[in-house]
């Protein structure tokens, strides 16, 4: 696989360049699809909500140029979601062919869950335009028998969503969060990368699987965590919790004024449903296939770069 031209398209956003680098890093020649130059190899120009990729000499592709966070609601954001995360990818399979596709998701398309792991079998229901238009774009790959990867709350180093926003919950020197405690699964950067490279059957530590068969796969730490713990670490401050309730009111505010301001609201629905309902992924299905995620939050805050 050292000869192989690999394709990155997102290659310059904060999971992309990651899998970018890691690709570099075996040997493969990248080819970076994205509006901006990716951090390592070649860079070609593509829109993903209105142009067709040039994948001209590629061997392998990697998805993960998405529109993503939680935007205003209404039907215009609807639709600039759709343009890239179903509509993009539409002509990113076409472009491809038979090569072999890993399509980047998330744990976002999943309908609300219990306590309980969720599978891959676990139904589809995202509940904001990111969710609903990565579940169609996700069937459209698996309809072209591509692989999907399925993290959940990816951070590491340069992250601008989930750390940023856990860090918005900080008043007063304490963390205020609604409800009681729950359980959550995480998804280290590198960990995402080395799914990506195994799913691809490109080298990861040296070691070189086959490709993974098509279907969608969970990636998540090996760890378990609490949200209390991830917020009290991540903001190091005292975590407060406040009725679901309140939030919930305040949420309903925030969208109303994003209505009018056309403007993310600062604090959604969604974003308090996250931090509410416990959501752990069983990851056993990834891990048949030979894959172990190796880092974890505390590798993460123990990095002096973290921030």
């Amino acid at each position: 696989m050292e000869s192989a031209v690999v394709a990155v398209t997102g290659g310059s956003g904060f999971c992309g360049s990651a899998v970018a680098r890691a690709v570099a890093a075996t040997g493969a020649a990248v080819v970076c699809l994205g509006r901006r130059p990716g951090p390592v190899g070649e860079h070609r120009y593509w829109d993903a909500g209105r142009t067709t990729p040039d994948l001209t000499g590629a061997d392998i592709v990697l998805h993960l140029a998405a529109a993503v966070g939680d935007p205003p609601p209404g039907r215009a954001s609807e639709a600039a979601f759709r343009a890239v995360n179903v509509d993009g990818t539409a002509r990113l399979l076409d472009a491809a062919g038979d090569r072999p596709v890993v399509w980047v998701s998330s744990a976002s398309v999943y309908a609300p869950a219990g306590p309980e792991p969720i599978s891959e079998a676990h139904p589809l229901g995202g509940l904001t335009a990111y969710g609903r238009t990565k579940a169609a774009g996700e069937r459209l790959a698996l309809d072209t028998s591509a692989v999907v990867l399925r993290p959940r709350a990816v951070y590491g180093p340069g992250d601008p969503h989930l750390l940023p926003r856990l860090r918005r919950v900080v008043r007063g020197g304490r963390a205020l969060l609604p409800g009681p405690d729950v359980p959550l699964s995480l998804t280290a950067v590198e960990n995402l990368a080395d799914a990506c490279l195994a799913a691809a059957g490109l080298p990861v530590d040296g070691s070189v699987e086959a490709r993974w068969p098509a279907g969608a796969y969970n990636i998540a730490d090996a760890v378990v965590y609490r949200r209390d713990a991830v917020v009290g670490a991540v903001c190091g401050v005292p975590v407060a919790h406040l009725p679901v309730p309140v939030f919930t009111a305040a949420a309903a505010l925030a969208t109303a004024a994003a209505r009018v301001t056309r403007r993310p609201p600062v604090l959604s629905r969604y974003a308090v449903e996250q931090l509410v309902h416990p959501v752990v992924l069983d990851i056993g299905r990834a891990r048949e296939r030979g894959w172990r995620p190796r880092r974890s939050l505390a590798d993460f805050l123990s990095t002096p770069l973290r921030r």
